[in-house]
């Protein structure tokens, strides 16, 4: 990257508009915005998972692979045109996702997020993902020409971390509930 980022606040954004990768200047609500905001936000909440001391270490590469991944995905989506995810990063999701779900029982019902504090996290992580892959989706209503890759990689990444939260619940020692539905 040839910009070093010097100067934080620019105010070109006080009225309402960011600027995209390609220099256009969009409403700060705009769907790509939104996009790839929440992206924005899935990674952080990957961080905070990566925060908690003493994760496997397979845990912990995985999820810092992801980080960057994430970051190729947000470009993807600031840059109108461009083309970062590739289709070997989600199949590398897919054999992540099946090592770490292998040794894991199988479920029958539901399991309520929980089950310590970085399985907690790993929860929010994967929500705030499948609300990305949602907002990808109402970008790709008004840009039909959209890729389909980021919306594909968030689907596994959510998956992930779902099976994540579980390898993390056994980790911390903690448990996982399962949903009782309610007779009414």
């Amino acid at each position: 990257m040839g910009n070093r980022l010097s100067k934080i606040y620019t105010r070109t954004g006080d009225d309402g508009t960011t600027g995209l990768g390609d220099g256009t200047r969009v409403a700060k609500d705009h769907a790509r915005v939104e996009a790839y905001g929440t992206v924005d936000e899935a990674n952080s909440a990957i961080g905070m998972i990566l925060a908690v001391p003493a994760l496997p270490s397979a845990v912990s590469e995985c999820l810092t692979r992801v980080q960057h991944d994430l970051f190729d995905l947000g470009g993807e989506l600031c840059i109108p045109g461009m083309e970062l995810i590739s289709d070997a990063q989600i199949e590398r999701l897919e054999h992540e996702l099946d090592a770490f779900n292998d040794p894991l029982p199988a479920l029958k019902d539901f399991i309520l997020p929980g089950g310590g504090p970085a399985a907690a996290a790993c929860h929010l992580a994967r929500t705030i993902a499948r609300r990305a892959e949602r907002r990808i989706w109402s970008l790709a209503a008004l840009e039909p020409s959209l890729r389909a890759q980021p919306a594909r990689y968030l689907n596994r990444l959510s998956d992930l971390l779902f099976v994540i939260a579980r390898v993390l619940a056994r980790h911390e020692q903690g448990s996982e509930v399962l949903w009782k539905r309610q007779s009414r």
